[in-house]
């Protein structure tokens, strides 16, 4: 039987009864989502579940009515793709507040939803453990119910992987129209399909993702610092670059090497496209280590951990085995977007703080669940400048961009120039319109950089020691769309704004 309310016209560009029901298919899946943590409340006995209970409730209504009314009986397109992704990443940020509010654990709806597209996001910025500006007391993050710590972390591991490609991987509900969801949600400079059927990659790609969170969760729960609890939501953080912790000190409050470089290997992991971690696992060694966006990463990685430790060592007087510590976890946070924190770079010296202010404009592989500029894009543009160069000597000679042995084409040239301009610019008018709010050039400038890349912490009022809860509430909902715009590769979002995108 065909679902109601269809209409027997011609389809138009945009058919909005079928973005509707594929928005209530994810709806309904957030509602399986928000079981879970009602399950740690009741090992823990915190009295919290029936938040999660009703708000799970709410999805399975909405979200199931609109999918019994209005699923799609033909294949997605791309318009009506990119439209559903923009659409789902806000309504499950609105969809996983509705416990915070509730509970009644935070009292401002802005608030829950700027905690909760924070973790969808794989962000990390927080306002818990501060004051906003009518005088509520957010909660300490020791001082909120585990349910809720674990609800934080589980929306870093579902938005890390991507919960569309989540979704397509556990429920064939949208058939070969999802091919378009996965582009949209994966709109990287490459892609990189391990399998001709959409549905069997997603499913790869979150074995391989499943593999390193349980392998790091068993890692850090080795170690009598962490418990169970605090293992697998690290884990989840890590895994997802996220950076929620379950402590206000984050990583530097368990005062252990051996979680640092647990926490640090798997950072670098989680910033490696994840097709070239199945290619590893299927034994295939060249492809990975010839890769030369990985080496790339590597190195850049490498340069930063020198700059940096070298400069805690020689200037701020560290012990050399604690500079490469600090130094190594505090560059892999910041250039795979995690945003963990086991020092105050704000208190280093000026070389190696700005240098990894720096860092805040790079960003992990394409296919890595890491934010920021992508490591790809990077080598793009630098390839492209080199050519520049020799053609002002050589103007007659046909000098193509070439990574490795694969010539990059205009059309993604032009693709990667238009992103990082648009990058620069959306960076920029968030600082500005930050600033506009009372708050210096730094502290405008890290609140704009660490939402749209997606990293946790800024610099000056939102440093590593400090929360976004002072932000007025118009501000924070610029930062929570600059953390979706982010965390889509900005076109996802921007183009359903143009006028040629609504255009029959």
């Amino acid at each position: 039987m065909a679902p109601f309310f269809k209409s027997k016209a011609p389809r138009a560009n945009i058919d909005f009864l079928v973005v509707l029901g594929v928005l209530g298919a994810f709806i309904f899946f957030m509602g399986f989502a928000l079981l879970t943590p009602a399950i740690i409340d009741l090992v823990y006995g915190q009295n919290t579940w029936h938040s999660f209970l009703i708000s799970a409730g709410i999805a399975f209504t909405v979200g199931g009515t609109l999918w019994y009314f209005f699923k799609p009986d033909h294949e997605l397109r791309i318009r009506e793709g990119f439209l559903i992704v923009s659409l789902t990443w806000f309504t499950l940020s609105i969809v996983g507040a509705l416990p915070f509010v509730i509970s009644g654990v935070l009292p401002s709806f802005t608030d829950a939803v700027f905690e909760t597209m924070s973790g969808l996001t794989t962000t990390g910025s927080t306002i818990l453990g501060g004051t906003t500006t009518d005088g509520f007391s957010n909660p300490l993050i020791e001082d909120i119910p585990k349910s809720f710590l674990f609800w934080r972390s589980l929306a870093h591991w579902l938005g890390g992987m991507g919960i569309i490609v989540l979704s397509l991987a556990i429920l064939p509900l949208l058939g070969i129209g999802g091919m378009q969801l996965f582009q949209a949600e994966s709109p990287g400079p490459t892609a990189d399909k391990l399998t001709p059927r959409v549905q069997e990659t997603a499913k790869l790609l979150w074995v391989v993702y499943l593999a390193f969170t349980a392998a790091e969760f068993l890692l850090l729960w080795a170690h009598p610092a962490m418990d169970w609890f605090e293992a697998i939501n690290h884990a989840f953080s890590t895994l997802a670059t996220g950076g929620f912790s379950t402590k206000n000190g984050s990583i530097e409050t368990f005062n252990s090497a051996y979680i640092d470089w647990v926490i640090i290997i798997f950072m670098y992991i989680a910033g490696v496209n994840f097709a070239m971690h199945f290619r590893l696992f299927r034994g295939d060694t060249e492809s990975f280590f010839s890769n030369r966006e990985i080496r790339f990463y590597t190195l850049i990685i490498g340069i930063g951990v020198v700059i940096v430790s070298g400069s805690l060592w020689l200037v701020d007087n560290y012990d050399i085995l604690e500079a490469l510590r600090y130094g190594a976890f505090q560059v892999l946070a910041i250039v795979t977007t995690t945003g963990f924190g086991t020092d105050d770079y704000e208190l280093w010296n000026s070389i190696g703080a700005f240098f990894l202010f720096l860092l805040f404009f790079t960003g992990g592989c394409a296919g890595s669940t890491g934010g920021g500029i992508k490591m790809m894009r990077w080598m793009v543009l630098i390839r492209n400048t080199g050519r520049e160069i020799k053609q002002i000597m050589h103007p007659k000679a046909i000098l193509p961009v070439r990574i490795g042995d694969q010539t990059i084409s205009q059309n993604i040239q032009r693709t990667v120039l238009s992103f990082f301009i648009l990058y620069i610019f959306i960076f920029a008018t968030g600082a500005f319109i930050i600033s506009l709010f009372g708050y210096d050039i730094m502290s405008s400038i890290g609140a704009s950089i660490a939402a749209i890349g997606n990293i946790g912490p800024g610099w000056g009022d939102f440093g590593p020691t400090d929360n976004f809860a002072g932000l007025p509430y118009a501000a924070k909902w610029v930062l929570i769309m600059l953390m979706m715009v982010g965390r889509l590769e900005i076109f996802t979002v921007l183009i359903i704004f143009s006028p040629a995108f609504w255009r029959q």
